[in-house]
């Protein structure tokens, strides 16, 4: 049954069904799509179902047109998840989250798969793409999958295979970045690797679900310590009366041995915070402490604090109390020249301040309205950065670099500039690294 199924992707007379319409899903099935498959989207979210099929965006760096050209090409988007049964593959793209224990939680993988399991037929391939801690694909597919009387490796097949998107990445898309893809046995491996060939140019097979899983924990575990390596570094070379970014840049003169990694206001976007904890958790069950990435995650999750306090500083030094000042953060996406606010510091730095008392405004050229969230609620707009409006606040925050704003502006009428990103290098009275 496999080598038929594998014939459909190599003929594209196969239909994919992406589960789950978000940063990873729809680039993914815009792909698929645009290169001659037929393609389902499955989300429970009614608002941006109807956006998709309307021909719009709501990401900002995935463009209209690209949506309308799938629409075009026959791509659909639907709540109705019976259009399952439509489909040769089954890719889920769904958050996979932390509890407020900073545990993991894996409602969005569980419940999906339970309603799609009604809709599952005889020859189908089930890919999770979820971030997830090694043993999730067998610990909470396989026995769903099962109890539906299907033979996973003969009649039905499973596989694992991490996203690795990364949001506004102008040097990579879906299509270049190297697939890594593990099967429950060889036959759903062999399946895998003829759903992603069409559609990426390298796929990575190894030899288990649990090795995928893994090669994903340890790609962003690998960047978040060494991301809080060099947030300690900057506390520590601030206490010394050292730049941490002249630093970083000469060290990276060195063309062996070294990677430059830069500091920052805190860990953001959806994997980075997030997913060493999947693995601290699991690690747990064998008795094993992860203590780098403990510590790692300790170090990232006090910068907003550090932030903040350097504010305090500035603030002091100008007879003002952070109680009672009007204090602009520039920047609230994560990262710069993106609209993703999964997890961004800056909401953090803006929490703690409001808990003192502070006036809070931000500006963001891609984060029009603060938008809902799970845990936070702010009511504003972005503030437009003119020299009269920035001469207005007692402080300004540089959380996030964007591209789009006026540096120079900035620093010419701000009263005072906490600068996390080191943005400006040339010291200056009002100008505080952080």
């Amino acid at each position: 049954m496999h080598h038929k199924l594998i014939e459909k992707f190599k003929t594209k007379q196969a239909t994919i069904g992406i589960v789950g319409l978000g940063y990873v899903g729809l680039p993914l099935a815009i792909r698929y799509s645009s290169i001659g498959f037929k393609v389902i989207g499955l989300d429970i979210d009614v608002q941006k179902v109807a956006m998709i099929n309307a021909g719009n965006s709501y990401i900002e760096h995935i463009s209209t047109t690209s949506v309308t050209e799938a629409i075009s090409n026959g791509f659909i988007a639907t709540t109705d998840f019976t259009k399952a049964t439509d489909c040769d593959a089954l890719i889920l793209c769904v958050p996979t989250p932390l509890n407020k224990h900073r545990e993991p939680d894996l409602h969005f993988v569980t419940s999906t798969t339970d309603a799609l399991l009604p809709h599952l037929k005889l020859g189908q391939v089930l890919s999770l793409e979820s971030t997830t801690y090694p043993g999730t694909t067998e610990e909470e597919l396989l026995p769903r999958i099962n109890s539906q009387g299907f033979n996973v490796g003969e009649n039905f097949y499973l596989i694992y295979s991490p996203e690795r998107e990364d949001p506004g990445n102008p040097d990579f898309e879906t299509r270049t970045i190297p697939k890594i893809v593990g099967g429950h046995t060889e036959h759903c491996l062999n399946v895998g690797i003829a759903l992603y060939s069409p559609a990426i140019d390298k796929i990575v097979p190894v030899s288990s679900t649990k090795a995928a899983e893994m090669t994903k924990l340890l790609e962003n575990i690998h960047r978040a310590i060494n991301i809080g390596l060099v947030n300690e570094m900057k506390v520590v070379a601030d206490k010394m009366g050292i730049d941490i970014f002249e630093v970083i840049d000469a060290a990276a003169t060195k063309p062996f041995g070294f990677t430059p990694y830069y500091p920052g206001p805190g860990l953001g976007g959806h994997c980075i915070p997030i997913d060493p904890f999947y693995l601290t958790w699991k690690a747990k069950e064998y008795g094993i402490n992860t203590r780098f990435i403990e510590l790692s995650g300790e170090i990232n999750q006090a910068m907003p604090k550090y932030v903040v306090n350097k504010l305090i500083d500035g603030l002091n030094n100008q007879k003002k109390s952070l109680n009672g000042s009007s204090v602009l953060v520039l920047g609230i996406a994560y990262k710069k020249n993106v609209d993703d606010m999964r997890e961004s510091p800056s909401v953090e730095i803006m929490e703690l301040m409001r808990a003192k008392g502070a006036s809070i405004a931000y500006s963001d050229p891609h984060v029009p309205v603060f938008p809902k969230m799970r845990e936070h609620n702010f009511v504003l707009n972005s503030e437009s950065l003119t020299a009269e409006n920035l001469q207005r606040f007692d402080a300004v925050i540089l959380a996030t670099n964007h591209d789009k704003f006026d540096y120079e502006l900035i620093k010419n009428n701000a009263q005072l500039i906490i600068d996390t990103r080191g943005v400006y290098r040339a010291s200056a009275e009002h100008i505080i690294k952080a």
